[in-house]
């Protein structure tokens, strides 16, 4: 991910890269060189490299069980830490950081970039605007079959841990509430070629009495969704479908009732000239901006603790096989 995190940089302009940590040399050194910056110092040790390049923020490109060490190190130096999703490998590291951020009093936000897309801003605006009525049920669909190779195709949990963390961001969002309780289940079905559970079905309950449910798998052929999830929105007047992309379609009841109710098509809202856009690089430059300025990114760490809280309360139905409580 250093290499699409790079390109979000440059997209924004203005921000220098000044250092590259790995825990092989010659990786932190092959991007360093990709990125152009202008000799940057280059290491094994994060420590060492914030005593010499001494940056204003850290990007924290690492795997979910880095993030705490690098996370909390980059705060100790006075930096300002914008991390790759999810957020951490556990709750009880995720409310370590969130507390470290506080004391120190600077900004700690995740990556969760596909908020910054057009689409999902127009379908969000759609629902403020009460147009299904008040939201009831959300249900979400992601089937795809990505040959990785590597880590991800040994994971535990891998659909849920490494993916799934997107879709419920995104159902946070649209539906404005956060996760009380789920239950899961987890499976790997006939012919998948991963070695542990690449599909799931997980049914949440929201604080505002919406209902949410995920289906999804990483080893589905044939028939594939968008990386977004298609998405079917159900409303007290009205019902719409999204495919993630433009894809977008609703209908609204009209206040006649023949053997069902009479519905009308609704329009797709404009895209308002200050929605967030541009996936990493949108996210990037907002998360810059707000360093400037004080202002609160959307993705800060206080806002994102909940959507791994769906993550991992997930996992812990699935393994248990019981209905899971949500607490942050």
């Amino acid at each position: 991910m250093a290499g699409t995190w790079i390109k979000g940089v440059q997209a924004v302009g203005d921000v220098a890269l000044v250092g590259f940590v790995d825990i092989r040399e010659e990786a932190a050194r092959k991007r360093a060189d990709e990125s152009g910056a202008a000799q940057p110092v280059v290491g094994t040790d994060l420590d060492a490299v914030l005593r010499q390049a001494k940056p204003d923020a850290v990007f924290d490109c690492t795997i979910p069980e880095a993030h705490v060490g690098v996370t909390l190190t980059a705060l100790a130096h006075g930096c300002h830490v914008l991390g790759e999703k999810p957020l951490a490998d556990t709750m009880a590291n995720a409310r370590k950081m969130v507390d470290a951020a506080a004391k120190a009093g600077k900004l700690y936000a995740v990556i969760q970039n596909r908020r910054y897309a057009p689409s999902i801003r127009r379908v969000r605006k759609f629902i403020a605007a009460g147009g299904l009525g008040e939201l009831t049920t959300v249900n979400s669909d992601f089937y795809l079959g990505p040959h990785f190779g590597g880590f991800r195709e040994r994971m535990q949990h891998v659909l849920l841990l490494d993916m799934a963390i997107h879709s419920f961001d995104a159902a946070r969002f649209l539906i404005g509430a956060n996760a009380a309780a789920v239950y899961c289940k987890e499976w790997n079905p006939k012919g998948s070629w991963f070695d542990h559970d690449a599909s799931a079905i997980a049914i949440f309950e929201m604080e505002n009495g919406v209902v949410y449910t995920y289906r999804g798998s990483w080893c589905a052929k044939g028939l594939n969704t968008s990386w977004e999830c298609d998405w079917r929105l159900l409303g007290s007047n009205g019902s719409a479908t999204w495919d993630g992309g433009e894809q977008f379609k609703a209908e609204q009841a009209t206040g006649e009732v023949a053997w069902t109710d009479t519905m009308r098509a609704a329009a797709w809202p404009d895209e308002a000239p200050d929605d967030k856009r541009d996936h990493h690089a949108g996210l990037i430059r907002e998360f810059v901006d707000c360093v400037r300025s004080g202002r609160t990114p959307e993705t800060i760490c206080t806002d994102n603790i909940h959507s791994l809280a769906m993550v991992l309360a997930a996992v812990e139905s699935a393994e248990s096989g019981k209905r899971v409580e949500i607490h942050t």
